[in-house]
């Protein structure tokens, strides 16, 4: 089955729902986390979402290797969440040194090259695949080029996952609104 992104800003539900879903495919789940524990506030998000779930649900700690985790973690008669996207391409842009310049010099190596792992790996993924990730472009323009090459590349890497799933569902205070493929 191909996979689903679920899209939406902080806090409006898009977690729950892709939770409710592999509830619902009554297969066995297996969450990829991305988070990074870095901070006490960030581990105690990370134990509520842990606590949340329910007991049988396998976590697999990711934040860099995305592709090959979801090679070696998705199968038929499989249920894999990736929380999220926005987690993982953050982690990315961690070790990036230099921002690419201004005029388009392109993007740095690391970050083109496990993008490139990820869509090229989602088509061919079996099983329910869940994608969870933040919209982040609805809001402010960001005042440091940092904050705008992120925003930039969180826009691009949801519009290429969105191009490389069957379906995407946008949710906003809890509600979710198909926006390819059916609800």
């Amino acid at each position: 089955m191909p996979a689903h992104l679920i899209l939406g800003g902080a806090r409006s539900g898009k977690s729950r729902h892709a939770e409710s879903l592999a509830i619902a495919s009554g297969l066995p789940v297996t969450v990829i986390a991305t988070a990074e524990a870095l901070d006490d506030e960030m581990k105690a998000r990370i134990r509520r979402h842990q606590d949340d779930r329910p007991a049988g649900w396998r976590t697999v700690e990711t934040p860099l290797a995305l592709a090959a985790t979801l090679a070696r973690e998705a199968a038929a008669g499989r249920c894999v969440i990736v929380d999220c996207l926005t987690l993982w391409l953050t982690n990315l842009m961690a070790d990036v040194g230099d921002l690419p310049d201004p005029a388009g010099a392109g993007l740095p190596p690391v970050l083109h090259a496990e993008r490139a792992a990820l869509l090229e790996i989602l088509p061919t993924l079996r099983g329910e695949v869940l994608l969870v990730a933040n919209e982040v472009g609805l809001g402010l323009v960001p005042d440091t080029a940092l904050g705008r090459f992120f925003r930039d590349e969180a826009g691009r890497l949801n519009q290429m996952a969105a191009a490389a799933c069957e379906r995407v569902t946008f949710v906003a205070a809890g509600l979710p609104l198909a926006l390819k493929g059916g609800a």
